[in-house]
């Protein structure tokens, strides 16, 4: 499936940060009291989403790897729980762009320290420059060197690289190549200071798309790797052998042989390709060279695989079939370091029938392939592909041989081959981090196994989230692969929305009072763009379009479920009775309007169009302009109307250079007021109401006091609380938000890139009295390593009554802290942990058992807990 962020993340700069007619800003608001709360945030999980165009292991540190997204941070990988951690979640709202990651290096010499280049549009997308951060303890912190240009980890060619590359023998030396013609840049500090090498005499000049007034395919993809040759290098001393790959058919490779003084154009290379990538094998003397007739990673129709003897200045084609024969490029490039004669390459630009991964075991005199034909169209792979930890990547699809489900990949630009294990290889995907352990089966005829390895690395960009009251806690609207219906938040869903699956949903309802009601709108290359459940999401059926319709657009249900209103691309706004099998027309509303329901009255519908707020009392028959004046000229708005009360409507939006705040109306729109504590707010959404409070609790991504993050409020906007930190901040956060109105505190934030992230309070009230009765506890540490540990619990109901809802609390004796949980909701201030049950496991019959389990760190001492609290009383430790 062609990946679609782009749309996600140019639709999320003009909701949010570029639209809006000026008008005259009001006089500044009072300066707002706000609080702070302490919430443990996690992901929904997904697990993967997104295109991962680079995987970078350390060279001297076992273990030790990391992967770049285009629009969702960077990871680091934990091998003690085979996860990945996010490691620039604390990059803030102004600099969202810095989300997007072009490169990323480790340091050899150094584990500790790790470089990315940041920045996610050359072009007027991203109105910030790029920047290279640079980090001493593996990316827990990291510090910034703002750079004089434009960096693009969503642009076309963010497959290729690394640009970034750090002195394998003086690692205070780091090489980013730029794009946009602007070079190749040195730093001799570590990263903290960049100049231009400005003897390097080729910027590149290849554009995917000259005539693109855009600036997005027209850019010149520029200087795209660099590559150091060890061996000509001594500890301390700068490597004084460097390639460097750039965008020109012509002349794609440079080298230079005196520390990056001066350059020259490699001798007797190919011409009329591009080098994606090029790899060095120094103990064999071979430079490794992927070339493809474009830049990807969407697009290549014909590419080559060429071998540099760097010790004579021969040039040999390794390709693994002839150039008539390839409708790909080729990228993905890695060598075995314990066997460095074996090296691997992916056909990345292969979308049918599937990705195609070639290994060599002679330094590329002869190749196998992953699959080959039997007998057209019937196939034999070389490998087995176990999903069962993410089954979406299926994507409920039923193809024709010799396409297959799941697909081995594809974009695939990423591909490393484990330096310290050569049975370890990942490789990324437009979708997921794909891996196996056991590729040596390769060479020896059985089969090697392919599975997921992305659990933790969460690239989802979402449009739209709803929690209803009842079924499941979460439904989600994403860009790419369509959304989920969670019923466990800790688990992966076994299946993405389908029937029809949309390539992105771009909006989202439930009727409030019929909570299995839901419709969603999307976006689909041929099939429908509207599509309806009767079953809490479970499961769909496409209803009919209107004429002209383009685009998904939004989409509102009647509190009822009775009707519904459609805002959708390429046509106007339109109503319906039942499920969409037939549409009229809705007068008295501008086309492109943000559609949504009043959540009591079934006939009621709202809408929003370039500053006017619109009110519809017949089911979207017809619309009235509200006389409210002072919203934002804009459409730059999200609005809801709050759960169980008639009227009730919220607004929040605006751009910097007008209107922008939050607005209240408690008349259906007749009339707003903007409350003068909030400066900026982008999204609005309602949860269930604190303890003593009868009115839900809102929340908002905002600028509140000054401060720019996610807040709550449980006073109708009197006050605010905000509930994120410094540390999660997710770039730009301004598509939705969402209480949960079953769990008080509870809040559903939507990035563009980081997934559905969700916070739990630590100042949830009085506490939930749980389960009564006796229960019994067993606590047994499964698994143990340095600095952490696994453990499982088992709580057993005790008594005589059965519990519907329990909850678990201990205090860890050696202050170890939580780092993931499965089977239950778990949340820990200092050292007290408390586990409760999720939505599936609530019920425990008298004589029977619940189990979870969790991983947490350590230190050298692994205390186990002896005391253990459930509800009104202690449980017995076994």
């Amino acid at each position: 499936m062609r990946r679609t962020r782009i749309v996600t993340a140019v639709l999320a700069l003009a909701a949010g940060l570029l639209s809006g007619a000026p008008t005259a800003l009001a006089a500044g608001p009072p300066a707002a009291e706000i609080t702070a709360d302490t919430y443990t945030w996690k992901n929904a999980r997904i697990d993967g989403g997104g295109f991962v165009p680079g995987i970078v292991f350390n060279r001297s540190e076992k273990n030790l790897a990391y992967a770049r997204t285009d629009i969702g941070g960077a990871y680091r990988w934990q091998e003690s729980s085979r996860t990945w951690t996010p490691l620039l979640d604390s990059v803030g709202w102004d600099d969202w762009g810095h989300t997007g990651v072009v490169s990323i290096a480790t340091d050899s010499v150094d584990p500790d320290r790790v470089y990315a280049a940041v920045g996610t549009y050359t072009n007027g997308w991203d109105p910030g420059n790029g920047a290279v951060m640079r980090s001493t303890d593996r990316g827990a912190s990291w510090k910034k060197a703002d750079l004089p240009f434009k960096l693009g980890g969503n642009m076309p060619g963010r497959g290729m690289g690394e640009r970034l590359a750090v002195d394998p023998n003086r690692n205070s030396v780091l090489y980013l190549g730029a794009p946009s013609g602007k070079g190749l840049w040195r730093s001799t500090d570590s990263g903290a200071t960049w100049s231009q090498v400005t003897a390097f005499p080729n910027a590149g000049n290849y554009v995917q798309d000259p005539s693109d007034t855009s600036g997005y395919a027209s850019d010149n993809q520029g200087i795209v790797w660099v590559t150091f040759d060890e061996s000509t290098g001594t500890a301390g001393n700068a490597t004084k052998t460097i390639y460097v790959g750039v965008a020109d058919k012509d002349n794609a490779v440079y080298r230079s042989t005196d520390a990056g003084a001066s350059w020259q154009r490699l001798a007797g290379q190919p011409t009329g390709h591009l080098a994606h990538k090029g790899v060095l094998d120094a103990e064999n003397g071979h430079l490794y060279l992927a070339y493809s007739d474009k830049g990807g990673p969407y697009d290549g129709g014909k590419g080559r695989l060429w071998r540099y003897t760097t010790g004579t200045g021969t040039w040999t084609d390794i390709s693994p079939v002839a150039e008539a024969d390839t409708f790909y490029g080729f990228s993905g490039l890695s060598v075995d370091r314990q066997k460095p004669g074996t090296v691997m390459a992916t056909a990345y630009s292969a979308w049918w029938p599937d990705t195609q991964i070639f290994r060599s075991t002679d330094s590329g005199a002869t190749w196998t392939k992953a699959w080959d034909y039997t007998s057209y169209p019937n196939r034999e792979n070389r490998y087995t592909m176990d999903v069962s930890s993410s089954p979406w990547l299926t994507w409920g699809a039923n193809p024709q041989p010799p396409e297959q489900t799941p697909k081995l990949g594809w974009m695939t630009e990423a591909l490393e081959i484990d330096p310290f294990d050569s049975d370890r290889m990942m490789y990324g995907t437009g979708a997921t981090i794909y891996g196996t352990e056991n590729l040596g089966n390769w060479d020896s005829g059985a089969k090697f196994t392919v599975e997921p390895m992305v659990r933790g690395l969460e690239e989802t960009a979402v449009n739209d989230l709803a929690s209803p009251p009842s079924g499941a806690p979460l439904l989600s609207a994403l860009g790419d692969i369509g959304g989920f219906r969670h019923t466990d938040l800790t688990k992966v869903p076994s299946m993405m929305f389908t029937q029809p699956n949309f390539t992105t949903t771009t909006s989202l309802d439930f009727a409030e009072s019929n909570p299995d009601t839901v419709v969603r709108v999307g976006d689909l290359d041929s099939g429908p763009h509207i599509a309806f459940s009767t079953d809490n999401g479970a499961h769909w059926s496409g209803g009919t379009d209107p004429a002209g319709v383009s685009g998904g657009g939004t989409v509102a249900a009647a509190a009822d479920g009775s009707r519904f209103v459609w805002s959708p691309e390429g046509a106007g706004v339109h109503h319906t009775t039942g499920f969409g099998m037939s549409w009229q027309a809705s007068a008295g509303i501008p086309a492109g309007a943000i559609v949504e329901s009043d959540r009591v009255d079934a006939k009621t519908f709202y809408g929003f169009k370039s500053g006017r707020f619109y009110v519809s009392r017949d089911g979207g028959a017809t619309f009235e302009q509200s006389p409210a004046t002072g919203l934002p000229a804009g459409d730059s708005v999200r609005f809801k109307a709050l759960p169980g009360g008639k009227g009730d409507v919220w607004l929040a939006g605006g751009a910097p250079d007008g209107a922008y705040g939050l607005w209240h109306s408690t008349d259906g729109g007749a009339s707003f007021t903007r409350l003068a504590n909030v400066e900026q707010a982008d999204t609005i959404g309602f949860g269930k109401a604190a303890p003593g409070a009868s009115y839900q609790t809102l929340y908002t991504s905002a600028k509140i006091g000054g401060v720019r993050g996610v807040f709550r409020s449980t006073d109708r906007g009197a006050h605010w609380t905000r509930v994120n930190d410094d540390a999660h901040q997710w770039g730009w956060t301004g598509a939705a938000i969402t209480g949960d109105p079953r769990v008080y505190g509870r809040v559903y934030v939507a990035t563009n890139g980081r997934g559905v992230v969700y916070g739990d309070t630590s100042d949830a009230g009085p506490a939930d009295p749980g389960p009564t009765g006796a229960c019994t506890v067993t606590y047994t540490v499964t698994g143990q390593w340095q600095g952490g540990f696994q453990a499982e619990v088992r709580l057993t109901n005790s008594g005589p009554t059965a519990w519907n809802g329990w909850s678990l609390g201990w205090t860890f004796p050696d202050g170890q802290k939580l780092t993931a949980s499965w089977n239950a909701e778990t949340t820990q201030s200092g050292t007290t942990v408390t586990a409760k049950n999720t939505g599936w496991n609530a019920t425990v019959a008298p004589g029977s058992s619940v189990s979870f389990g969790f991983t947490a760190n350590a230190p050298s001492t692994n205390t186990k807990p002896t005391t253990f609290r459930s509800g009104d009383g202690d449980c017995t430790a076994a």
